[in-house]
């Protein structure tokens, strides 16, 4: 049996150097996190906290100015993750097919029809054709495309187009799945949907997910935990455990979950702390 994943992030720093020779940018100082198989991890803040520079550290995008990630097995029981001063894992240098990524935009390729599109990241490994489709076929089923396996990409809505996006993210297998902002761009009815596959999706693969959002109600409808990013520089400055995502996998009545009065309760204390965060500092 494999050995669960983890994803941890040591004291992790980002500065950017600013293009026109001002004061460099501080986008995120000593974040801590880790990422445990099975978890859907929401990250949320005010506009300019650092959360998508959070999820370009994890992907491989861009590299820390300070600290370091990595992505490797959970250990072995009883005994510590450390060894020689560093934990066990493989550090996150670059891209790779271990750490998938959903865009909000959909970034298909226009000339490929629908199964090709999500196929494109196995047929780079060099997987056999037969097998690269059986396994795409598999997560367009899980997604809720079966029937549109040869579809064009211009000739789907962009729900569906999403739809794919994530399909063929799951296809190469990762052990995490990135998401940012995935549902941001579509309507309401729609981003509701969607929310409720990747739900699915997660309680059918056991992935770890990190989903990044500006919608409270989504991110505590969506995450197992929850945590809150402070303006730049982005830190973490809260972390909530939350047990709504299976809520709705247990009823499948996500309008029902909103409503409750716990998640109401949890949403104004989050809104609360977002708008404190945002505003300006008084000079004494």
């Amino acid at each position: 049996m494999d050995k669960e994943k983890v994803l941890e992030i040591h004291d992790v720093s980002v500065i950017y150097d600013d293009r026109n020779g001002g004061e460099p940018v501080k986008a995120l100082s000593g974040v801590n996190l880790t990422i445990e198989q099975g978890e859907l991890v929401v990250a949320l803040g005010a506009s300019g906290c650092g959360k998508t520079t959070l999820l370009n550290l994890m992907a491989g995008f861009i590299q820390p100015s300070k600290g370091y990630l990595t992505l490797g097995n959970s250990g072995v029981e009883g005994l510590p993750r450390v060894t020689m001063g560093r934990e066990i894992g493989d550090q996150i240098i670059g891209p790779g097919a271990e750490r998938g990524v959903v865009f909000q935009k959909h970034a298909l390729f226009p000339w490929l029809d629908v199964i090709e599109n999500t196929a494109f990241g196995l047929k780079l490994q060099g997987v056999e054709k037969n097998e690269r489709l059986d396994r795409a076929a598999k997560y367009l089923e899980l997604v809720g495309l079966k029937d549109f396996h040869h579809h064009k990409v211009y000739q789907l809505s962009g729900g569906m187009q999403q739809r794919v996006g994530i399909a063929r993210a799951l296809t190469n297998d990762p052990s995490i799945l990135l998401l940012d902002e995935p549902l941001g761009a579509l309507d309401a009815l729609t981003r509701e949907t969607l929310q409720e596959l990747l739900l699915d999706a997660w309680q059918a693969t056991n992935k770890m997910m990190f989903f990044i959002t500006h919608s409270v109600e989504e991110a505590l409808f969506m995450a197992s935990r929850l945590i809150v990013m402070s303006p730049r520089p982005g830190r973490i400055t809260h972390s909530f455990e939350l047990d709504f995502n299976r809520r709705f996998l247990a009823c499948r009545d996500a309008r029902a979950v909103k409503s409750m009065p716990d998640f109401i309760e949890m949403r104004e204390k989050v809104l609360s702390i977002i708008h404190q965060d945002e505003k300006p500092e008084v000079a004494a």
